[in-house]
Protein backbone atom coordinates (compact mmCIF):
# COMPACT_ATOMS: atom_id res chain seq x y z
CA UNK A 1 0.00 0.00 0.00
CA UNK A 2 1.55 3.41 -0.85
CA UNK A 3 -0.02 6.83 0.01
CA UNK A 4 0.62 9.88 -2.62
CA UNK A 5 1.59 11.76 0.59
CA UNK A 6 3.91 14.75 0.09
CA UNK A 7 7.67 14.36 1.85
CA UNK A 8 7.31 10.80 2.03
CA UNK A 9 10.68 9.21 1.96
CA UNK A 10 11.81 5.69 0.86
CA UNK A 11 14.35 4.94 3.45
CA UNK A 12 15.47 1.58 1.26
CA UNK A 13 16.46 4.36 -1.64
CA UNK A 14 19.32 6.02 1.12
CA UNK A 15 20.27 2.81 2.12
CA UNK A 16 23.55 1.18 -0.26
CA UNK A 17 22.53 -1.59 -2.29
CA UNK A 18 24.08 -4.94 -1.85
CA UNK A 19 23.67 -8.46 -3.50
CA UNK A 20 21.05 -10.32 -2.47
CA UNK A 21 22.05 -13.48 -0.34
CA UNK A 22 20.62 -16.66 -0.01
CA UNK A 23 18.68 -15.55 3.30
CA UNK A 24 16.75 -13.07 0.92
CA UNK A 25 15.62 -15.68 -0.88
CA UNK A 26 13.69 -17.10 2.32
CA UNK A 27 12.89 -14.14 3.96
CA UNK A 28 8.95 -12.92 3.47
CA UNK A 29 9.00 -9.58 0.88
CA UNK A 30 8.16 -6.64 3.29
CA UNK A 31 8.13 -2.65 1.78
CA UNK A 32 9.99 -0.73 3.62
CA UNK A 33 8.64 2.84 2.64
CA UNK A 34 8.30 4.78 5.92
CA UNK A 35 6.63 8.51 6.01
CA UNK A 36 8.02 10.76 7.42
CA UNK A 37 6.41 13.68 8.61
CA UNK A 38 7.16 17.58 7.70
CA UNK A 39 9.27 19.20 9.79
CA UNK A 40 7.23 21.20 13.03
CA UNK A 41 7.53 24.72 11.30
CA UNK A 42 5.85 23.38 8.23
CA UNK A 43 2.79 21.46 9.89
CA UNK A 44 2.48 24.93 11.92
CA UNK A 45 1.65 27.04 8.62
CA UNK A 46 -0.42 24.40 7.23
CA UNK A 47 -2.37 24.90 10.45
CA UNK A 48 -3.02 28.23 10.30
CA UNK A 49 -3.59 28.09 6.33
CA UNK A 50 -6.28 24.99 7.37
CA UNK A 51 -7.88 27.57 9.93
CA UNK A 52 -8.16 30.69 8.41
CA UNK A 53 -9.21 28.70 4.91
CA UNK A 54 -12.11 27.06 6.67
CA UNK A 55 -13.04 30.44 8.56
CA UNK A 56 -13.96 31.36 4.91
CA UNK A 57 -15.86 28.13 3.54
CA UNK A 58 -19.28 29.39 4.86
CA UNK A 59 -19.83 33.28 4.88
CA UNK A 60 -20.73 33.39 1.21
CA UNK A 61 -23.69 31.52 2.15
CA UNK A 62 -24.62 32.38 6.15
CA UNK A 63 -24.13 36.02 5.08
CA UNK A 64 -26.96 35.69 2.57
CA UNK A 65 -29.80 34.09 4.70
CA UNK A 66 -30.24 37.16 6.81
CA UNK A 67 -30.52 39.53 4.11
CA UNK A 68 -32.49 37.37 1.62
CA UNK A 69 -35.43 39.02 2.14
CA UNK A 70 -33.73 42.38 0.98
CA UNK A 71 -31.85 41.02 -2.13
CA UNK A 72 -34.83 39.25 -3.37
CA UNK A 73 -36.74 42.35 -3.22
CA UNK A 74 -34.12 44.58 -4.73
CA UNK A 75 -33.15 41.66 -7.68
CA UNK A 76 -37.26 41.05 -7.91
CA UNK A 77 -36.70 37.28 -7.23
CA UNK A 78 -39.33 34.59 -7.37
CA UNK A 79 -39.73 32.18 -4.59
CA UNK A 80 -38.40 29.52 -6.56
CA UNK A 81 -35.97 31.86 -8.03
CA UNK A 82 -34.65 32.35 -3.97
CA UNK A 83 -34.75 28.32 -3.52
CA UNK A 84 -32.37 28.04 -6.94
CA UNK A 85 -29.95 30.39 -5.23
CA UNK A 86 -30.31 28.64 -2.25
CA UNK A 87 -29.33 25.64 -3.84
CA UNK A 88 -26.12 27.42 -6.40
CA UNK A 89 -24.21 26.40 -3.14
CA UNK A 90 -24.68 22.83 -3.45
CA UNK A 91 -24.41 23.08 -7.72
CA UNK A 92 -21.23 24.42 -7.69
CA UNK A 93 -19.68 22.26 -4.83
CA UNK A 94 -20.92 19.60 -6.82
CA UNK A 95 -19.28 20.59 -10.39
CA UNK A 96 -15.85 21.71 -9.40
CA UNK A 97 -15.69 19.15 -6.45
CA UNK A 98 -15.46 16.68 -9.15
CA UNK A 99 -12.41 18.81 -10.55
CA UNK A 100 -10.15 19.13 -7.80
CA UNK A 101 -8.72 15.62 -7.70
CA UNK A 102 -7.11 16.58 -11.49
CA UNK A 103 -6.12 19.85 -10.37
CA UNK A 104 -4.08 18.90 -7.02
CA UNK A 105 -2.17 16.26 -9.46
CA UNK A 106 -1.49 19.14 -11.95
CA UNK A 107 -0.82 21.63 -9.86
CA UNK A 108 -0.20 20.56 -5.98
CA UNK A 109 -3.74 20.74 -3.29
CA UNK A 110 -1.60 23.84 -1.67
CA UNK A 111 -1.77 25.73 -5.15
CA UNK A 112 -5.38 24.79 -6.18
CA UNK A 113 -6.40 25.43 -2.27
CA UNK A 114 -4.35 28.77 -2.73
CA UNK A 115 -5.95 30.08 -6.13
CA UNK A 116 -9.90 28.58 -4.71
CA UNK A 117 -9.21 31.38 -1.53
CA UNK A 118 -8.43 34.16 -4.35
CA UNK A 119 -12.00 32.73 -6.05
CA UNK A 120 -13.60 33.35 -3.27
CA UNK A 121 -12.36 37.10 -2.30
CA UNK A 122 -13.16 37.85 -6.04
CA UNK A 123 -16.65 36.27 -6.25
CA UNK A 124 -17.60 38.00 -2.99
CA UNK A 125 -15.93 41.19 -4.38
CA UNK A 126 -18.08 41.66 -7.59
CA UNK A 127 -21.14 39.86 -5.93
CA UNK A 128 -22.99 43.28 -4.24
CA UNK A 129 -22.38 44.87 -7.69
CA UNK A 130 -24.88 42.88 -9.26
CA UNK A 131 -28.07 44.56 -10.93
CA UNK A 132 -29.67 41.43 -11.46
CA UNK A 133 -30.39 37.91 -10.56
CA UNK A 134 -28.39 36.41 -13.32
CA UNK A 135 -25.14 38.33 -12.19
CA UNK A 136 -25.45 37.85 -8.80
CA UNK A 137 -25.37 34.21 -9.51
CA UNK A 138 -22.78 33.93 -11.65
CA UNK A 139 -20.62 36.25 -9.07
CA UNK A 140 -22.25 33.70 -6.77
CA UNK A 141 -20.88 30.80 -8.43
CA UNK A 142 -17.48 32.47 -8.35
CA UNK A 143 -17.04 32.26 -5.21
CA UNK A 144 -18.67 28.73 -4.51
CA UNK A 145 -16.23 27.58 -6.95
CA UNK A 146 -13.24 28.11 -4.89
CA UNK A 147 -15.19 26.92 -1.85
CA UNK A 148 -15.75 23.73 -3.42
CA UNK A 149 -12.02 22.80 -4.71
CA UNK A 150 -11.17 23.67 -1.06
CA UNK A 151 -14.12 21.75 0.36
CA UNK A 152 -12.50 18.42 -1.14
CA UNK A 153 -8.76 19.03 -0.58
CA UNK A 154 -8.92 19.81 3.14
CA UNK A 155 -9.32 16.44 4.15
CA UNK A 156 -6.47 15.79 1.58
CA UNK A 157 -4.26 18.39 3.35
CA UNK A 158 -5.01 16.67 6.64
CA UNK A 159 -4.27 13.20 5.84
CA UNK A 160 -1.11 14.73 3.96
CA UNK A 161 0.44 16.89 6.48
CA UNK A 162 -1.22 15.19 9.88
CA UNK A 163 -1.37 11.10 8.88
CA UNK A 164 -0.80 11.02 12.68
CA UNK A 165 -3.40 13.63 14.04
CA UNK A 166 -6.53 12.96 11.30
CA UNK A 167 -9.35 13.25 14.17
CA UNK A 168 -7.85 16.34 15.89
CA UNK A 169 -6.84 18.55 13.26
CA UNK A 170 -9.93 17.38 11.39
CA UNK A 171 -11.91 18.62 14.60
CA UNK A 172 -9.84 22.35 14.48
CA UNK A 173 -10.71 23.22 11.16
CA UNK A 174 -14.17 21.94 11.73
CA UNK A 175 -14.19 24.28 14.36
CA UNK A 176 -12.56 27.48 12.69
CA UNK A 177 -15.20 26.56 9.56
CA UNK A 178 -18.43 26.40 12.35
CA UNK A 179 -16.89 30.14 13.68
CA UNK A 180 -16.90 31.67 10.20
CA UNK A 181 -19.92 30.57 9.63
CA UNK A 182 -21.82 31.91 13.11
CA UNK A 183 -19.87 34.91 12.72
CA UNK A 184 -20.99 35.62 8.98
CA UNK A 185 -24.38 34.68 10.43
CA UNK A 186 -24.38 37.08 13.60
CA UNK A 187 -23.53 40.15 12.85
CA UNK A 188 -23.88 40.68 8.89
CA UNK A 189 -27.49 42.46 9.95
CA UNK A 190 -25.55 44.83 12.31
CA UNK A 191 -22.87 45.49 9.87
CA UNK A 192 -25.29 46.11 6.97
CA UNK A 193 -26.99 48.77 9.23
CA UNK A 194 -23.22 50.21 10.32
CA UNK A 195 -22.36 50.60 6.55
CA UNK A 196 -25.50 52.94 5.88
CA UNK A 197 -27.90 49.80 5.31
CA UNK A 198 -27.79 48.45 1.88
CA UNK A 199 -27.28 44.53 1.73
CA UNK A 200 -24.50 45.10 -1.10
CA UNK A 201 -21.97 46.64 2.16
CA UNK A 202 -23.36 44.07 3.90
CA UNK A 203 -22.42 41.26 1.59
CA UNK A 204 -19.46 42.81 -0.19
CA UNK A 205 -17.47 43.26 3.50
CA UNK A 206 -16.36 39.38 3.26
CA UNK A 207 -14.37 39.32 0.64
CA UNK A 208 -11.62 41.29 2.58
CA UNK A 209 -11.51 37.88 5.47
CA UNK A 210 -10.93 35.97 2.05
CA UNK A 211 -8.36 37.84 1.02
CA UNK A 212 -6.14 37.70 4.16
CA UNK A 213 -6.53 33.99 3.82
CA UNK A 214 -4.73 33.83 0.60
CA UNK A 215 -1.35 34.81 2.04
CA UNK A 216 -0.55 31.33 4.25
CA UNK A 217 -1.19 29.38 1.01
CA UNK A 218 1.22 31.18 -0.75
CA UNK A 219 4.13 29.28 0.49
CA UNK A 220 2.26 25.94 -0.23
CA UNK A 221 2.04 26.86 -4.23
CA UNK A 222 4.59 24.60 -4.63
CA UNK A 223 4.29 21.68 -2.75
CA UNK A 224 3.67 19.21 -5.84
CA UNK A 225 4.97 16.21 -3.88
CA UNK A 226 1.56 14.29 -4.20
CA UNK A 227 1.20 14.43 -7.82
CA UNK A 228 2.91 11.18 -8.61
CA UNK A 229 3.04 8.06 -6.29
CA UNK A 230 6.49 7.01 -5.27
CA UNK A 231 6.88 3.49 -3.85
CA UNK A 232 9.75 1.30 -4.12
CA UNK A 233 9.74 -1.77 -1.90
CA UNK A 234 12.95 -3.97 -1.44
CA UNK A 235 11.43 -6.75 -2.75
CA UNK A 236 11.28 -4.52 -6.13
CA UNK A 237 15.92 -3.96 -5.75
CA UNK A 238 16.54 -6.97 -4.93
CA UNK A 239 14.82 -8.62 -7.89
CA UNK A 240 16.76 -5.85 -10.07
CA UNK A 241 20.36 -7.10 -8.36
CA UNK A 242 19.91 -10.58 -7.70
CA UNK A 243 17.68 -12.39 -11.01
CA UNK A 244 18.03 -15.66 -8.88
CA UNK A 245 17.17 -14.66 -5.28
CA UNK A 246 13.74 -12.67 -7.24
CA UNK A 247 13.14 -15.87 -7.83
CA UNK A 248 12.29 -17.10 -4.02
CA UNK A 249 10.03 -13.93 -3.51
CA UNK A 250 6.92 -11.82 -4.88
CA UNK A 251 6.85 -10.89 -8.27
CA UNK A 252 6.79 -7.60 -8.91
CA UNK A 253 3.95 -5.47 -7.25
CA UNK A 254 1.08 -4.89 -9.01
CA UNK A 255 -1.09 -1.16 -8.21
CA UNK A 256 -2.10 -0.92 -4.14
CA UNK A 257 -4.60 -2.74 -3.46
CA UNK A 258 -7.94 -1.43 -4.09
CA UNK A 259 -6.35 1.55 -5.71
CA UNK A 260 -8.42 0.90 -9.13
CA UNK A 261 -11.77 0.43 -10.12
CA UNK A 262 -14.66 2.53 -10.23
CA UNK A 263 -14.94 4.01 -6.51
CA UNK A 264 -18.81 4.13 -6.86
CA UNK A 265 -18.68 -0.13 -6.92
CA UNK A 266 -17.93 0.48 -3.18
CA UNK A 267 -21.18 0.70 -0.51
CA UNK A 268 -19.17 2.25 1.64
CA UNK A 269 -18.26 5.57 -0.73
CA UNK A 270 -21.95 5.17 -1.89
CA UNK A 271 -23.53 5.49 1.81
CA UNK A 272 -20.60 7.99 2.49
CA UNK A 273 -22.23 10.08 -0.57
CA UNK A 274 -25.87 9.35 0.47
CA UNK A 275 -25.49 10.55 3.63
CA UNK A 276 -22.96 13.77 2.96
CA UNK A 277 -25.71 14.78 0.36
CA UNK A 278 -28.47 14.66 3.23
CA UNK A 279 -26.82 16.20 5.73
CA UNK A 280 -25.96 18.76 3.47
CA UNK A 281 -29.38 19.21 2.59
CA UNK A 282 -30.64 19.90 6.01
CA UNK A 283 -27.50 22.34 6.09
CA UNK A 284 -28.19 24.36 3.58
CA UNK A 285 -32.05 24.26 4.06
CA UNK A 286 -31.20 25.96 7.58
CA UNK A 287 -28.87 27.80 6.55
CA UNK A 288 -30.73 29.36 3.65
CA UNK A 289 -34.29 29.72 4.85
CA UNK A 290 -34.39 28.99 8.88
CA UNK A 291 -33.91 32.67 8.83
CA UNK A 292 -36.81 33.51 6.76
CA UNK A 293 -39.22 31.24 8.10
CA UNK A 294 -37.98 32.73 11.96
CA UNK A 295 -38.98 36.46 10.16
CA UNK A 296 -42.11 35.00 8.44
CA UNK A 297 -43.12 34.15 12.11
CA UNK A 298 -42.71 37.79 13.32
CA UNK A 299 -38.85 37.82 14.60
CA UNK A 300 -36.78 40.62 13.29
CA UNK A 301 -34.04 40.04 10.48
CA UNK A 302 -31.35 41.29 13.64
CA UNK A 303 -33.10 38.24 15.47
CA UNK A 304 -33.26 35.84 12.81
CA UNK A 305 -29.32 36.74 12.27
CA UNK A 306 -28.80 35.73 15.61
CA UNK A 307 -30.52 32.95 15.92
CA UNK A 308 -28.93 31.24 12.80
CA UNK A 309 -25.84 32.64 14.77
CA UNK A 310 -26.46 30.34 17.65
CA UNK A 311 -27.19 27.16 15.46
CA UNK A 312 -23.76 27.73 13.54
CA UNK A 313 -21.96 28.45 16.56
CA UNK A 314 -22.82 25.60 18.25
CA UNK A 315 -20.42 23.50 15.59
CA UNK A 316 -17.17 25.60 16.86
CA UNK A 317 -16.97 23.11 20.32
CA UNK A 318 -18.84 20.43 18.95
CA UNK A 319 -16.91 20.12 15.81
CA UNK A 320 -13.33 20.15 17.81
CA UNK A 321 -14.89 17.38 20.45
CA UNK A 322 -16.52 15.57 17.85
CA UNK A 323 -14.07 14.37 15.28
CA UNK A 324 -11.75 12.93 17.75
CA UNK A 325 -14.44 11.18 19.55
CA UNK A 326 -15.44 9.70 16.24
CA UNK A 327 -12.32 8.43 15.37
CA UNK A 328 -11.99 6.71 18.68
CA UNK A 329 -15.41 4.44 17.75
CA UNK A 330 -14.75 1.29 15.48
CA UNK A 331 -18.72 2.80 14.25
CA UNK A 332 -19.93 5.98 14.29
CA UNK A 333 -23.78 4.69 14.19
CA UNK A 334 -24.42 5.96 17.94
CA UNK A 335 -23.64 9.47 16.55
CA UNK A 336 -25.55 9.47 13.51
CA UNK A 337 -28.38 8.36 14.96
CA UNK A 338 -28.21 11.26 18.20
CA UNK A 339 -27.51 13.68 15.66
CA UNK A 340 -30.41 12.30 13.57
CA UNK A 341 -32.66 12.78 16.87
CA UNK A 342 -32.01 16.18 17.11
CA UNK A 343 -32.55 17.19 13.61
CA UNK A 344 -36.08 15.31 13.72
CA UNK A 345 -36.56 17.61 16.47
CA UNK A 346 -35.82 20.58 15.39
CA UNK A 347 -37.55 20.77 12.09
CA UNK A 348 -40.57 19.35 14.22
CA UNK A 349 -40.33 22.72 15.96
CA UNK A 350 -40.57 24.99 12.70
CA UNK A 351 -43.18 23.19 11.44
CA UNK A 352 -45.21 23.33 14.94
CA UNK A 353 -44.77 26.51 16.02
CA UNK A 354 -41.30 28.55 14.81
CA UNK A 355 -42.07 31.67 17.18
CA UNK A 356 -42.90 29.76 20.57
CA UNK A 357 -39.65 28.63 21.04
CA UNK A 358 -37.26 29.89 18.33
CA UNK A 359 -34.27 29.52 20.37
CA UNK A 360 -34.92 25.99 21.38
CA UNK A 361 -35.20 25.03 17.64
CA UNK A 362 -31.75 26.52 16.83
CA UNK A 363 -29.93 24.91 19.24
CA UNK A 364 -31.58 21.63 18.53
CA UNK A 365 -30.28 22.40 14.27
CA UNK A 366 -26.95 23.78 15.82
CA UNK A 367 -26.71 20.36 17.11
CA UNK A 368 -27.49 18.08 14.53
CA UNK A 369 -25.49 20.58 11.81
CA UNK A 370 -22.34 18.83 13.34
CA UNK A 371 -23.09 15.73 10.81
CA UNK A 372 -21.04 18.26 8.56
CA UNK A 373 -17.33 17.50 10.81
CA UNK A 374 -18.53 14.20 11.41
CA UNK A 375 -18.74 13.02 7.92
CA UNK A 376 -15.76 14.61 7.22
CA UNK A 377 -13.82 12.56 9.40
CA UNK A 378 -15.64 9.24 8.48
CA UNK A 379 -14.06 10.59 4.60
CA UNK A 380 -10.92 10.43 6.44
CA UNK A 381 -11.27 6.78 8.06
CA UNK A 382 -12.65 4.95 5.60
CA UNK A 383 -9.36 4.92 2.91
CA UNK A 384 -6.17 3.64 4.02
CA UNK A 385 -4.20 5.99 1.69
CA UNK A 386 -3.66 9.23 1.16
CA UNK A 387 -4.81 8.29 -2.65
CA UNK A 388 -8.00 6.88 -1.07
CA UNK A 389 -8.94 10.02 0.90
CA UNK A 390 -8.49 11.76 -2.98
CA UNK A 391 -10.64 9.80 -4.23
CA UNK A 392 -13.46 9.44 -1.07
CA UNK A 393 -13.31 12.88 -0.29
CA UNK A 394 -14.59 13.90 -4.37
CA UNK A 395 -16.61 11.17 -4.82
CA UNK A 396 -18.33 11.62 -1.46
CA UNK A 397 -18.75 15.64 -1.75
CA UNK A 398 -19.35 15.76 -5.22
CA UNK A 399 -21.69 13.22 -5.54
CA UNK A 400 -23.25 14.08 -1.77
CA UNK A 401 -23.76 18.17 -2.87
CA UNK A 402 -25.22 16.74 -6.32
CA UNK A 403 -28.03 14.87 -4.27
CA UNK A 404 -28.46 18.05 -2.02
CA UNK A 405 -29.77 20.37 -4.93
CA UNK A 406 -32.75 19.65 -5.18
CA UNK A 407 -33.90 19.94 -1.66
CA UNK A 408 -33.52 23.66 -0.80
CA UNK A 409 -35.44 24.25 -4.46
CA UNK A 410 -38.19 22.42 -3.42
CA UNK A 411 -38.61 23.95 -0.25
CA UNK A 412 -38.70 27.16 -1.70
CA UNK A 413 -41.47 26.21 -4.07
CA UNK A 414 -43.14 24.01 -1.41
CA UNK A 415 -43.50 27.69 0.31
CA UNK A 416 -44.73 29.52 -2.52
CA UNK A 417 -47.34 27.04 -3.34
CA UNK A 418 -48.26 27.00 0.14
CA UNK A 419 -48.34 29.76 1.23
CA UNK A 420 -46.63 28.41 4.29
CA UNK A 421 -43.69 26.31 6.09
CA UNK A 422 -45.60 23.92 7.10
CA UNK A 423 -45.24 21.36 3.78
CA UNK A 424 -41.52 22.13 3.47
CA UNK A 425 -40.76 21.32 6.87
CA UNK A 426 -42.75 18.05 6.59
CA UNK A 427 -40.65 17.26 3.81
CA UNK A 428 -37.23 17.72 5.99
CA UNK A 429 -38.53 15.51 8.85
CA UNK A 430 -39.34 13.06 6.17
CA UNK A 431 -35.70 13.10 4.99
CA UNK A 432 -34.23 12.61 8.14
CA UNK A 433 -34.90 8.44 8.54
CA UNK A 434 -33.16 7.80 4.59
CA UNK A 435 -30.13 10.28 6.35
CA UNK A 436 -29.63 8.57 9.74
CA UNK A 437 -29.84 4.84 7.57
CA UNK A 438 -27.32 5.93 5.10
CA UNK A 439 -24.83 7.12 8.12
CA UNK A 440 -25.25 3.62 10.07
CA UNK A 441 -23.99 2.10 6.97
CA UNK A 442 -21.36 4.70 6.37
CA UNK A 443 -19.51 4.68 9.98
CA UNK A 444 -19.48 1.15 9.81
CA UNK A 445 -15.57 -0.03 10.14
CA UNK A 446 -14.77 -0.59 6.57
CA UNK A 447 -12.27 0.39 4.24
CA UNK A 448 -12.71 1.27 0.58
CA UNK A 449 -10.24 -0.22 -0.94
CA UNK A 450 -11.68 -3.81 0.33
CA UNK A 451 -14.79 -3.31 -1.60
CA UNK A 452 -13.08 -2.37 -4.74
Amino acid sequence: MHDDESLTLDPAAAAPERAAGPADATRAPAPVDRPTLPVPWVRRLVVVALILAAINLRPAVTSLGPLLKEVRDDLGMSGTMAGLLTSVPAACFALFGFTAPRLARRFGPGAVVCAGMAAIAGGLLLRPLAGNTAVFLVTSALALAGIAVSNVLMPVMVKRYFPDRVGTVTGVYSMALSLGTAVAAAVTVPLTDALGGSWRWGLGVWAGLAAVAVVPWLPLIRDRSGQRPATRTRTVRDRAASPSASTATAPVPAPAHGEHGRISRSRTARMLACYFGLQSTAAYVTMGWMPQVFRDAGLSADKAGLLLALTMVLGVPLSFVLPPLAARMGSQGPIVVTLAAFQLAGFAGLWAAPAAAPWLWALLLGFANCAFPLVLTMIGMRARSGAGVVRLSAFAQSSGYLISIPGPILVGTLNQVSGGWGLPMALMIALVVPQALCGVLAGRNRHIEDEL
